[in-house]
């Protein structure tokens, strides 16, 4: 039976998208698409979200690519601007779980800085029971390790929990240590997924 209700943040609860900063500063979704796929990478992005400082993996990409090294600079000063704000309805959402007597937690890959400053931001957060940041632990999904933290630190049972998310690979490690999965497509696909397992 599950009791326990798992969120991702970034694409679940909250709308980030370095294209909404990148589109603009270089004139173009095209130009943005490229830079995000070859400079400011997924790949670089998980060195930080698996506790890499901001300001050192900064700079060794600056280093390594010196053309680009405002774009990349940028990326860090003014991160913020990558987020929109809340998906809407989630934060109506986990509180309508938590009224009905779920318990809810958040298993995040974040960098640790900027998390650090976004936590008291959105108010979604402290609906939250509990929460498990890469950043902050040193280990990302979907490896196993990070999963199994947040089961040990709030003493879940993985049976019992359903863990929700916008990238497979994520559900998939969920699922690898025997947690219900759901990919996130939007909100009522959403709850017609955890009506379907509640």
């Amino acid at each position: 039976m599950i009791k326990n209700i798992v969120f991702d943040f970034g694409g679940v609860l909250v709308d980030w998208n370095p294209h909404y900063l990148f589109d603009s500063y270089l004139g173009s979704n095209d130009k943005a698409d490229w830079f995000l796929s070859n400079i400011c990478t997924h790949t670089w992005i998980r060195q930080m979200d698996a506790g890499k400082t901001f300001d050192k993996g900064v700079e060794e990409l600056a280093a390594q690519y010196p053309d680009w090294a405002d774009a990349i600079y940028t990326y860090r000063n003014r991160w913020r601007e990558m987020i929109s704000g809340l998906i809407p309805g989630m934060e109506d959402y986990v509180k309508q779980l938590k009224h009905e007597g779920y318990h809810v937690y958040g298993l995040s890959n974040w960098v640790k800085e900027t998390f650090d400053i976004v936590e008291h931001e959105f108010s979604v957060f402290q609906e939250l029971e509990g929460m498990v940041i890469s950043g902050r632990e040193g280990v990302i999904k979907p490896f196993p390790e990070i999963y199994q933290l947040l089961l040990t630190r709030y003493q879940l049972k993985a049976d019992e929990c359903v863990f929700i998310d916008d990238v497979l690979e994520n559900v998939e490690g969920a699922r690898a240590v025997g947690m219900q999965g759901i990919l996130f497509r939007g909100l009522d696909d959403l709850k017609k997924e955890i009506n379907n397992l509640i």
